[in-house]
């Protein structure tokens, strides 16, 4: 059975009831070195391709469609090896995703949050 798994930003402050912390993003957040993020692991490999990223360009109106293509990219080769891991921590740790995008609403750890619960 998964364990909670939820997200949020990584600018946030670490909190022991976290539980396992792991950076989702491809590159690192604006302004933070890696240890300073306290992430258990970095999945960078997890994160949306680079095309993808540039062509999505933080527009709430192509959130349907970089979701779509997002979780079409898990079955990637590229992807399938840090999904397969991710999904592995999710079923044996709390899980926390980090991201450093802004908007709450239209984040690829809350599309990764409920793709690992549905996973299960």
């Amino acid at each position: 059975m998964a364990k909670q798994i939820t997200y949020r930003r990584v600018y946030e402050q670490a909190a022991p009831k976290d539980g396992k912390r792991v950076l989702v993003d491809r590159v690192r957040p604006r302004g933070m070195r890696k240890e300073d993020a306290h992430p258990g692991e970095w999945l960078r490999d997890v994160a949306p391709s680079s095309e993808l990223r540039q062509w999505y360009g933080h527009e709430p109106s192509r959130f349907t469609e970089v979701r779509r293509r997002y979780l079409a990219e898990r079955h990637d080769t590229g992807h399938r090896e840090a999904a397969e891991h991710l999904r592995d921590l999710a079923t044996h740790n709390k899980l926390m995703l980090l991201t450093a995008t802004k908007d709450a609403d239209h984040i690829r750890a809350a599309v990764l949050a409920e793709w690992l619960a549905k996973s299960r």
